[in-house]
Parts: structure tokens; sequence; C-alpha cells
């Protein structure tokens, strides 16, 4: 057999090699209705988190309103007030908002995005964005980061005080 023949045979075997881990691959990846519907199972598991979380800041700081969050921006809930100043005749409003949400499904992506945002008292006090592949998810870390940043907003405004 010559060069050329054993050249010719050892392309053929990669290209079968190639094809083979090509389609083990796409195997193992997840289609994308599996990847929405995994999308959707998070989404709510973590907006029910974020909704029990959040819904307690109203009870230790008087004044807090709990809204609902849905739609373009995400899944979630949001907690806020609008507290009224007046000092030396002067009207001031300080608003205190925190937000939470899980960003809607992207097909493009193929991830969990975690968002939060907190305001004490007209400044910003975090804005805040995590995400895993879906295929990589570990729902035990979104839900500690939830707890962790509803926590840290709580002490950053009880300081603010």
């Amino acid at each position: 057999m010559s060069f050329d023949d054993r050249l010719r045979q050892a392309i053929e075997r990669g290209h079968k090699r190639g094809e083979v881990r090509a389609h083990e691959a796409q195997k193992r990846a997840m289609t994308e209705e599996e990847c929405k519907r995994l999308h959707s199972q998070l989404r709510l598991t973590l907006s029910d988190q974020i909704e029990a979380c959040i819904k307690r800041l109203p009870n230790v700081f008087p004044g807090f309103q709990y809204e609902t969050i849905y739609g373009d921006k995400g899944w979630g809930g949001a907690c806020f007030r609008d507290d009224l100043r007046i000092a030396g005749g002067q009207r001031t409003s300080n608003y205190s908002r925190l937000e939470m949400t899980v960003r809607p499904y992207s097909p493009s992506l193929h991830v969990l995005e975690l968002a939060a945002k907190g305001t004490i008292r007209n400044k910003e006090a975090f804005n805040r964005s995590y995400y895993e592949k879906l295929e990589e998810v570990d729902a035990a870390k979104f839900h500690d980061l939830i707890d962790a940043w509803v926590l840290e907003y709580a002490e950053m405004f009880a300081a603010a005080k």
C-alpha cells in the first residue's frame, strides 16, 4: 500500500471520528425545548424564593411595600418605600427599593440569570447579576445568593438610619 493510500485512509478515519464526536456532543447538548422547560422550572422556584425573602422586609422595616415583578424585566419581586423628610422648611423625598428578578429566557444564551438592584435613600447601594449555563446550573447557589443579597440589603438599610 502506497503512502498516498495510507494518507487517504487516515483522513477518512479522522473524518469518521469527528462525525462520531459531533454526534455524541449533539446527544449530550440540551435541545431548545429542554432548555426552555428547565429555565421555566428554575424561574418558578427562584421567584418563589425571592418573594418569600423580600416579603419579610416590610415586617421588619415598616413603610416598605411589596410588589410582584413579571414581564420583560423578568420574574421576581421588589419592595420599596418613599420617605418624606422635612428639615428647615425643605421637603425632601428619600426613596429606597430592593428589586430582584430572574431574567427571561434567551434562546441565544441558554443561561439562567439572577439580577438584583438595591437603592437606599436615593443612592444606589448595589447592582448585581449572576448567571450560569442552564446545563450547569446549581440551584442551591442561586438560593444562597437570593438570601445573601436580601440580608445584605437589610443590613445596609439598617445602617443608613
